[in-house]
C-alpha cells in the first residue's frame, strides 16, 4: 500500500457500493461515481482496496495501459489482502499462468500459441452443436410451461458447450457442471469449496491433457478437439507445457462459461422487462433477419453486461488515471458497467436500444487482454436468444422483479434465478424451433 495522500471525500454524499440493494440496480451509484469520484480509493467486501476507474475514456485508456500490470506480484498487498485478487484457489492449484495473469512477453507468446487453436473457423463451426445443446435443454422444459432459465438453461448451455469443445467425454462432463456450479456460488456454497473444485478441475484437466499428449496423432484430424489443439499449438517449435495447458484450459473454461451464463441471463431479463424491444427482435427474427439480433447482442452487453468490473490490474510504476495520481503497486479495478453507461460516450446511455449501432462498449475488454472467446460468448448469447423468444414466443417473466436475487462476487454481474412462465408446448421435438441461420 502506498503512503500518498488519498483524495478527500466529495462534497456530495457518495452512495453505499457493494450492498445487496447495489447488486440489484448498481447503475445509479455509478453515476454518482463517475459524475463526483471518476477515480476512486475504494474499500472491497473483502477488505482489499483498490481505484475503481468509472468513465469510458478512462476506462479505455486503463484496460489497455501496459504499465498496469495484470500480475500479481506487482501488488503491494499488506498481509490480510494476500491471495485476495484472484480466483480461489488457482495459486494452491498451480494455474496462476494463464491470460488474466501475466503480461508480455509471456502474454504474447501463449496468447499467439492458444490463438492457433481458438480461431474464428473453429467457433463457427461450432454453431451446429451450440444449436444442438440449446434446443436439447429447451426439449427439458418446453412443455411444462414453467422453468428457472438460470439452472435449466443458461448455466448448462456453456459449460456442455465449452466442454464439448476442450474435448471433455461426455461421461465426465456433469463433473465438470457440479464443479462449476461451485465456482460461481461466491461464498453460497461451503467454506472453501470454490478452491476445492478449483483443486479437482486442475487435476482432472491435467490428467486429461497428459492422456490426450500421449494418444495425438501425427496429424490433425477433422473436428479435432481444442484441448488436442492446445497441445499441438506451437510457435517456432515451442509447445505450451502441460501446466500451461491446464492452466489455459482452465481459464477458457472460468472466464467463458460464467460469462456466458449472465450474458444470457441478464439478457433475458433485459428483454422481459422491456417488451417493446423484444417484441421488434421477435418480429425481426419471424422475418429470418439477423441484424437486429447482431446489434441486440451487442447491446445487451451494454446495457447489463456480464462482467461488472474487469479483473485486477496492478501499476508498476507511478501513473495517472484521469487526472489522478496511481502509485506503484496500487490495484486498479475498471467498472466496465459504469464505463459503458457513460453519457459522454453513448447517446441515451439508460435506454436499452437494440438497434444501437454506435456501440463500442467494453463488455469484452479492450488492448491486448481483449476476451479470447468472445466469437464463442456471442455465437453461444444469439444461439440461446433467438431460440428461446421463437420456441416459446410468450415467454414472461414468473417472479416480481424486485424478488430476483443477484450472485454476490466483484467481477461478475449475474442473477442467481431467472423464474419464466411460457404457454406448454404441444409440437414434436424439432417443429417450429429457431434453426440457427441467424446465429452468426
Amino acid at each position: 500500500m502506498s503512503d500518498q495522500p488519498r483524495p478527500a471525500t466529495p462534497p456530495a454524499p457518495a452512495p453505499d457500493l457493494f450492498t445487496w440493494e447495489f447488486a440489484a440496480d448498481p447503475y445509479p451509484a455509478y453515476a454518482w461515481l463517475r459524475e463526483h469520484a471518476p477515480v476512486r480509493w475504494t474499500r472491497l467486501p473483502s477488505g482489499v482496496e483498490a481505484w475503481l476507474v468509472t468513465r469510458y475514456d478512462d476506462a479505455r485508456q486503463a484496460l489497455a495501459d501496459q504499465r498496469l500490470s495484470k500480475n500479481p506480484a506487482h501488488h503491494d498487498e499488506p498481509a490480510h489482502a494476500k491471495g485476495k485478487t484472484g480466483i480461489p484457489g488457482e495459486r494452491k492449484a498451480e494455474l496462476m499462468t494463464h491470460l488474466l495473469n501475466i503480461d508480455p512477453p509471456d502474454h504474447t507468446r501463449l496468447r499467439r500459441l492458444v490463438s492457433k487453436a481458438f480461431t474464428p473457423r473453429r467457433v463457427a463451426g461450432f454453431a451446429p452443436r451450440v444449436q444442438e445443446l440449446t434446443d436439447r435443454l429447451i426439449d427439458d422444459f418446453a412443455r411444462r410451461g414453467s422453468a428457472d432459465l438460470i439452472h435449466e438453461f443458461a448455466f448448462p448451455l456453456p459449460i456442455y458447450a465449452i466442454c464439448d469443445l476442450l474435448g471433455v467425454p461426455g461421461e465426465d462432463q456433469d463433473d465438470f457442471r457440479d464443479w462449476a456450479g461451485m465456482m460461481i456460488r461466491h461464498g453460497g456454497g461451503p467454506r472453501g469449496g470454490v478452491a476445492r473444485s478449483v483443486k479437482k478441475m486442475r487435476g482432472y484437466l491435467a490428467e486429461l491433457i497428459h492422456r490426450k499428449r500421449e494418444t495425438l496423432p501425427a496429424t490433425p484430424t477433422p473436428g479435432e478437439d481444442l484441448l488436442s489443439a492446445l497441445i499441438r499449438a506451437s510457435d517456432h517449435g515451442e509447445h505450451l507445457t502441460e501446466n500451461e495447458a491446464a492452466a489455459m484450459a482452465f481459464i477458457l473454461l472460468f472466464a467463458g462459461f460464467e460469462t456466458t451464463v449472465n450474458l444470457i441471463g441478464n439478457g433475458t431479463y433485459a428483454l422481459l422487462t422491456h417488451p417493446g424491444q423484444r417484441r421488434l427482435l421477435q418480429e425481426s427474427l419471424a422475418r429470418g433477419e439477423s441484424e437486429l439480433l447482431a446489434t441486440g447482442v451487442e447491446e445487451l452487453l451494454r446495457y447489463d453486461g456480464p462482467v461488472e468490473l474487469a479483473t485486477w490490474r496492478f501499476a508498476t510504476e507511478a501513473l495517472s488515471i484521469g487526472g489522478q495520481d496511481i502509485a506503484p503497486g496500487d490495484p486498479v479495478l475498471v467498472v466496465l458497467a459504469a464505463a459503458d453507461r457513460d453519457p459522454r460516450r453513448f447517446a441515451g446511455p439508460d435506454v436499452l436500444d437494440l438497434a444501437r449501432t454506435d456501440n463500442q462498449h467494453l463488455g469484452y475488454g479492450h488492448g491486448i487482454h481483449y476476451c479470447l472467446g468472445a466469437p464463442l460468448a456471442r455465437l453461444e448469447g444469439r444461439t440461446a436468444l433467438a431460440t428461446l423468444l421463437t420456441r416459446l414466443p410468450d415467454l414472461r417473466l414468473g417472479a416480481d422483479p424486485a424478488e430476483l436475487r443477484w450472485r454476490g462476487g466483484l467481477i461478475m454481474r449475474g442473477l442467481r434465478t431467472l423464474p419464466v412462465e411460457f404457454t406448454p408446448a404441444r409440437d414434436e421435438p424439432g417443429d417450429g424451433k429457431y434453426d440457427g441461420s441467424s446465429t452468426m
